[in-house]
């Protein structure tokens, strides 16, 4: 077993950010260490030798999974075969869990230290199965409060590490700046179109993203829509975006962007699919309402097997309706723009929200020390798990 070699994991756009201020992290305390595993550019720039590319898994949905099931245990067999080969002296394994919770068997089978970073909702839906992160998951680093009871109910070492979204400072980039980088015009109000980080949630969210755009365009004059599109994605699925504009929203100022969190920072309120970007909406205190739409079957099955009030996760943080939540049949142009606009103008509907998000922003730091980062508490649980 190799002392400094590290298993490192993620399979969608948010975990692979995780992955790569991990990495930063990990360099600064243990250097010379070597990574590897599945992750995406970012993870790769930081020296992570990808033997599976993130983007070439990032499916969702149960149909979608189970339609993608034979390309995904080609690249499971690769990463299990290397973790083989190589005896890592730990893994972390970041969300992901239909690949995770398969390989945290295989490194327990090993008596590699298994930890796991981004808890599986299983307090949500797939309670069943508890007992594998009971069984092959050594440490389980949870980024929501009401995680850590949940688990250490069920007998699982849990630690609440803090959300790593609310230690990174608020973008510095002026709005004067951040027009003049995208070609926006400062004056106009801009709106966030935020429809997910994998290909499928795009398919299904954006064209009724881009019809409320229209929507909102024939009430006030002189919008302008920000699209942020995620490192992940593929030329061939940022192509299949191109053709959505075309088709959905020719007549309307959209610009795609790289930079989400510039988006948010600087847009007068948004238009967000369910997933780590309300949280980061949340932090940038933008007003947003939530949308989500998955296949019919999907959402059939969902349905009967999630438990829990909201679907919006800064709505269960808060414990109440803090923002809209629009979830497939609910998910129409004329809806969010019934929920987006009374949020645009100054007023009581805008600040309420604000109010909201701000209290759901300070709970994600509840439980940490001053000036620790939760990137930071993850780093020094790997150190100790390698010790």
């Amino acid at each position: 077993m190799n002392e400094r070699s590290i298993f490192l994991s993620a399979g969608e756009a948010s975990g692979e950010h995780y992955g790569a201020l991990l990495i930063e992290e990990l360099k600064r305390r243990l250097p010379g260490a070597r990574f590897f595993g599945m992750g995406g550019a970012r993870m790769e720039a930081l020296g992570c030798e990808r033997i599976v590319k993130s983007e070439d898994v990032a499916v969702m949905g149960i149909t979608e999974v189970v339609r993608h099931l034979p390309r995904i245990y080609r690249e499971y067999r690769k990463l299990r075969n290397s973790i083989r080969s190589r005896r890592p002296s730990v893994a972390v394994l970041i969300d992901f869990p239909d690949i995770h919770l398969k390989l945290a068997e295989e490194l327990h089978r090993l008596g590699i230290p298994v930890i796991f970073f981004v808890s599986p909702q299983l307090w949500a839906w797939k309670k069943r199965r508890i007992h594998r992160v009971q069984r092959y998951v050594d440490r389980m680093l949870v980024i929501f409060p009401f995680e850590e009871p949940f688990y250490r109910e069920r007998g699982v070492d849990a630690t609440y590490v803090g959300h790593p979204l609310a230690d990174i400072p608020l973008p510095a980039i002026s709005r004067i700046d951040f027009a003049a980088l995208h070609g926006l015009n400062p004056e106009s109000t801009w709106i966030g179109l935020l429809p997910g980080s994998r290909a499928r949630e795009i398919r299904f969210n954006l064209p009724e993203m881009l019809a409320a755009a229209q929507l909102l365009s024939t009430q006030s004059s002189g919008m302008q829509f920000l699209l942020p599109l995620a490192p992940t994605l593929t030329a061939a699925h940022r192509l299949a975006v191109q053709r959505m504009l075309h088709e959905y929203a020719s007549t309307i100022s959209i610009h795609l962007i790289e930079d989400a969190r510039g988006a948010l920072r600087h847009a007068r309120a948004s238009i967000v699919a369910s997933g780590t970007a309300t949280v980061e909406a949340a932090l940038m205190g933008n007003p947003f309402v939530v949308v989500y739409r998955v296949s019919p079957l999907t959402y059939a099955i969902a349905r009967r097997v999630v438990t829990v009030p909201h679907v919006a996760m800064v709505n269960l943080v808060a414990e109440m309706r803090v923002v809209p939540e629009l979830i497939q049949g609910e998910f129409t142009a004329e809806k969010i723009v019934e929920h987006l606009a009374p949020l645009l103008p100054d007023g009581e509907p805008r600040s309420e929200m604000i109010r909201g998000l701000r209290q759901v922003g300070e709970k994600f730091n509840a439980s940490k020390n001053p000036g620790e980062t939760a990137i930071a508490r993850v780093a020094a649980i790997v150190v100790e798990a390698l010790r």
